[in-house]
């Protein structure tokens, strides 16, 4: 059978890469993993207990298609304190991961043929996902210049006016943090030019100092995307929410409806817990581990000769320029898994123009594990 037109993507070379660890370790092959932004740690404890009360409680049959109630309220509650903003649990949406909300949230906005702005470099599921449904990619180059994050500047400068613009704060693959007034600005002009703001804000919760700022701070008319996976170290449990305009809740409960039926039940019993003041301070002790191991990473860096990087805000990433040593990112990576046993992730993956010469690294592993990585990936380069 001949695969359909709009199937053919870019493959997601950070899960083809996370399948070789797996693989490495099943093995009993030693590997360190900078691939993913994949938390170590676990879910909460609070969480865990509500988990085992939630499997002996009843069926966890299908909750209401946009989220059972009570965890939409602790989502909407928990936006509204950490942000000083008015969210109403009406507009909270509980997707299967935050990956089922962009899909639901493009799919509702944009028409075939549609353009979209995105910062490059940036998250590769967007594009993969957009070009599938047939939306016309504009990318924002985005540079140490701007901190790699996209401005309002870019967007007037687009030959193409955009359906939507997609933010990401805490950056996916910089770690950078985009400034209040610049997101208020891009907030602004996509008001302005009848654009809706998607704003990927998985990664908030992680911050190294830099404040943080929800685009619904500055537009009502934004799409704001969250999930229990990277803060709340929750990858597996596949729960994720979008905050929407009135407009957009019953056209994507209907496409969700169809889509996913509902996100994963025994996730969203647990996750209320997620949100409660015990797990907030287990939580925040993994952002101090994220941040010795940012430290690490740019303290030994240019030690080793890898001296040029985003330096991260937050989230879980460094964004590093490895064009010294090579001119194939993806090549480099896969000698550096089976040579030295360290799996990063190709920087090919979020930016396809320059992507050959950067790799992602991720702040996941321990402080321990990760002076190791430096080592090993120090010795490889000087092979």
């Amino acid at each position: 059978m001949k695969p359909s037109t709009r199937s053919n993507v870019q493959p997601f070379r950070v899960m083809q890469m996370l399948d070789r660890v797996h693989r490495r370790r099943r093995e009993g092959k030693d590997t360190l993993m900078f691939c993913a932004g994949q938390p170590l740690t676990g879910a909460p404890e609070a969480v865990i207990e509500e988990a085992e009360i939630a499997l002996r409680s009843g069926p966890l049959g299908y909750t209401e298609v946009i989220g059972d109630r009570e965890f939409r309220e602790r989502i909407a509650d928990w936006h509204s304190a950490t942000y000083d903003v008015d969210t109403n649990p009406d507009n909270v949406i509980v997707t299967t991961g935050s990956s089922g909300g962009f899909v639901a949230s493009f799919i509702a906005t944009l028409d075939h043929g549609d353009y979209v702005a995105m910062p490059t470099p940036g998250y590769p599921a967007y594009r993969n996902i957009l070009e599938s449904l047939g939306a016309k990619v504009l990318n924002l180059r985005c540079t140490a210049e701007t901190r790699f994050q996209p401005t309002a500047q870019m967007l007037e400068e687009l030959p193409h006016k955009p359906k939507a613009v997609i933010v990401t704060s805490p950056g996916n693959p910089t770690g950078t943090i985009i400034d209040p007034e610049e997101l208020e600005r891009i907030a602004k002009w996509c008001d302005d030019n009848d654009a809706v703001l998607i704003s990927d804000e998985d990664y908030h919760g992680m911050s190294f100092g830099r404040p943080l700022a929800t685009a619904h701070q500055f537009s009502k008319n934004a799409i704001v995307v969250g999930t229990l996976s990277k803060y709340f170290s929750m990858t597996g449990w596949r729960v994720g929410w979008i905050i929407v305009p009135d407009e957009l809740v019953t056209p994507i409960e209907n496409l969700q409806a169809s889509l996913s039926l509902c996100a994963p039940a025994i996730g969203q019993a647990a996750g209320r817990a997620a949100f409660t003041l015990e797990a907030g301070a287990e939580l925040d002790a993994h952002v101090e581990a994220y941040r010795e191991a940012r430290e690490v990473f740019v303290d030994k860096l240019p030690e080793i000769g890898l001296g040029t990087f985003a330096d991260p805000d937050g989230g879980l990433y460094l964004w590093v320029d490895v064009s010294a040593y090579t001119d194939d990112s993806e090549e480099w990576a896969l000698r550096l898994l089976d040579e030295a046993g360290v799996a990063v992730a190709p920087g090919v993956d979020f930016d396809p123009e320059e992507g050959h010469k950067w790799i992602r690294l991720s702040l996941c592993a321990s402080k321990e594990d990760t002076i190791e990585g430096v080592r090993k990936i120090g010795e490889f380069i000087k092979k």
